[in-house]
């Protein structure tokens, strides 16, 4: 009996896959390394990829802690007591929240990796789950992958970028077990209050309903750092992920975390742990370090990212867009002229002027009349930017 070849054609992807794309930046970074390579040179002022280095103390403890001998085996899935015990500590000095370092606070491989534990962890298929409209997209993607129903909720400038809780109680809670916000907000720079917290905590409470917030900018342009878990009654209720990505310059070490009570902690360390490994002990003792850092280092990271968000908005004012300067975090959000979409104006920088910021889109539809700037890029690369802008336009 002749056998019949087998063709790629055969195969179908699992329909988890047919639900996602690949992730924008992914993309765009593939479609600007291919300028670059044809001789173009693209000011790139979309990610939010911290350029400067962590503190020389994290960086020598790594080399020193890589030399041991004893170091390069498995390590816990929940981390090694001195980096829970600092995150702990962390929170202490800088949220003024206590946690138990062995049952409520788990290390993670970045936050990101965060959204999908949690979501394995929380959500069976066809549960819903509320995310936030502008929004980081990965919150859609990961809800998507993991056959949740995605109820999106609206953030308006006109409110400041909070949710309306009005609407929120007219939308199918019933059905939703886990909620997304994002507070200071990435892409809106927008800040939470304690009140918003508390609200968010009772809203939650009364429809019993996870309420996680991803909290990575606190400490970029902000002066009063918040965490959830402050309010009353967040324990019962709330998860909260942080990570050093943007508060240490650390986003290539792939080193966050999470803080819940131990309940949900137990959850997601089952998930974590038939998922991913512990972390290379020597980077763990490193992120301890990092964490030890005095109110120096946050002074000098903000008087840096000050500079750069002064020239981000002179960029937003030559490409004709509006923009609320009370914003906080590692972006500016902008408002661009009537008339054209964020997508439109985005294509024309970046074609025309060789300057890659992101289109609001990125974030969902209530973004599509916007465009994003990073500050991760050098005062020169951004006045580079503003002239090519201001010859374009």
């Amino acid at each position: 009996m002749q056998s019949v070849p087998t063709r790629r054609s055969d195969f179908e992807p699992a329909d988890r896959v047919r639900e996602v794309r690949e992730y924008f930046f992914s993309r765009k970074l593939r479609e600007i390394a291919d300028m670059r390579a044809a001789g173009r040179d693209v000011v790139s002022l979309g990610i939010g990829g911290p350029d400067r280095p962590p503190q020389p103390s994290v960086v020598e403890t790594l080399c020193r802690e890589s030399r041991r001998g004893d170091v390069h085996s498995y390590q816990p899935y929940a981390g090694i007591a001195e980096l829970r015990e600092e995150f702990a500590r962390w929170y202490v000095r800088r949220f003024g929240v206590e946690l138990d370092p062995s049952r409520e606070v788990l290390p993670l491989i970045g936050s990101k990796e965060g959204i999908l534990h949690v979501s394995l962890a929380f959500l069976n298929p066809g549960d819903g789950v509320l995310v936030p409209d502008p929004g980081y997209p990965a919150y859609t993607s990961v809800s998507r992958l993991v056959g949740a129903r995605i109820y999106s909720y609206g953030l308006d400038a006109r409110n400041g970028w909070m949710p309306d809780f009005e609407e929120l109680e007219r939308m199918p809670l019933d059905r939703v077990k886990l909620m997304w916000v994002n507070y200071p907000n990435m892409p809106t720079g927008a800040r939470a209050t304690r009140g918003t917290f508390e609200r968010l905590i009772d809203f939650a409470r009364r429809h019993r309903i996870v309420v996680v917030n991803d909290n990575p900018y606190c400490f970029i342009l902000n002066d009063n750092p918040l965490s959830i878990l402050s309010a009353d009654g967040a324990r019962d209720v709330a998860i909260e992920l942080n990570s050093l990505s943007k508060s240490h310059n650390m986003a290539g070490w792939r080193v966050g975390m999470l803080a819940s009570c131990s309940r949900f902690t137990e959850w997601i360390l089952r998930v974590k742990s038939n998922v991913d490994s512990g972390m290379f002990r020597p980077l763990q003792s490193a992120a301890a370090e990092a964490l030890r850092a005095g109110d120096g280092w946050y002074a000098e990271q903000n008087r840096v990212y000050a500079r750069r968000r002064a020239a981000a908005e002179r960029i937003m004012l030559a490409a004709g867009c509006t923009f609320d300067s009370s914003q906080t975090g590692l972006f500016l959000w902008g408002r661009v002229p009537a008339g054209m979409t964020g997508g439109e104006l985005a294509d024309r920088l970046l074609y025309d002027a060789g300057v890659f910021v992101t289109p609001g889109a990125v974030f969902g539809s209530r973004g599509e009349e916007y465009i994003r700037i990073s500050l991760c890029a050098s005062e020169e690369r951004m006045a580079e930017a503003l002239a090519r802008i201001e010859k374009m336009m």
